[in-house]
């Protein structure tokens, strides 16, 4: 006796009954193999750095120093709440780029510098919790000012930073930023660019005369 099983109001016979489970859940079976295989996301992509000419331009007599900055690059003023007048931003709007330079004159204070060069210190420091290295090195400019670098490696908001003085009459503080989430990774070409921009204002500061 051949056996039956009721759907509905319908009568199947039991081979029509496999080909109807068997139809039916074939979609469901596909899905969830399809769903188990290994998924693999595509990698975030980047917007490909477009990097300025090596274009400068002097800055305006208005500052007790002097230096060449990209044409590339906004003369800003610092609008923080401890800016002080002379502070300027250097800032590089296609890579979100900024040269922070803080001015302070010292009138032949000692003690002065000594406090000013503990801060710069304290702040380069402070890149130690994310940095994976700090290279710090005193050179002199083809104009002959000493200068103090400091290069920093890793996942840090300021790669590079610099210091100079003639110990007695100016003093002048230097800090790369970029203003972005993206990985230092990824913004390498950006860095390394940004690097050598804020070399080549290193090594055309002069000082004003005072």
């Amino acid at each position: 006796m051949r056996n039956k099983k009721k759907i509905g109001n319908k009568r199947l016979t039991t081979s029509r009954y496999i080909k109807f489970i068997l139809y039916g859940l074939l979609p469901t079976v596909c899905c969830l193999l399809s769903c188990s295989a290994d998924y693999q996301p595509k990698p975030k992509g980047y917007n490909r750095l477009i990097l300025p000419k090596e274009e400068y331009r002097a800055l305006p007599d208005t500052l007790p120093y002097q230096f060449e900055y990209s044409k590339a690059a906004r003369l800003l003023k610092d609008t923080s709440w401890i800016a002080e007048r002379h502070w300027v931003e250097i800032y590089y709007p296609e890579l979100k780029a900024n040269i922070h330079v803080t001015y302070k004159k010292l009138n032949g204070r000692e003690s002065f510098l000594k406090e000013l060069l503990n801060d710069a210190y304290n702040l380069t420091s402070k890149q130690q919790i994310k940095a994976n290295a700090i290279d710090e090195i005193i050179t002199k400019t083809p104009h002959g000012k000493t200068v103090v670098i400091a290069e920093i490696a890793g996942e840090v908001p300021s790669q590079f930073q610099f210091t100079m003085t003639d110990s007695s009459k100016n003093f002048l503080r230097g800090a790369l930023y970029f203003n972005t989430k993206v990985q230092n990774d990824s913004l390498a070409p950006a860095i390394a660019f940004m690097k050598n921009e804020t070399r080549h204002l290193i090594n055309t500061v002069m000082w004003k005369a005072n």
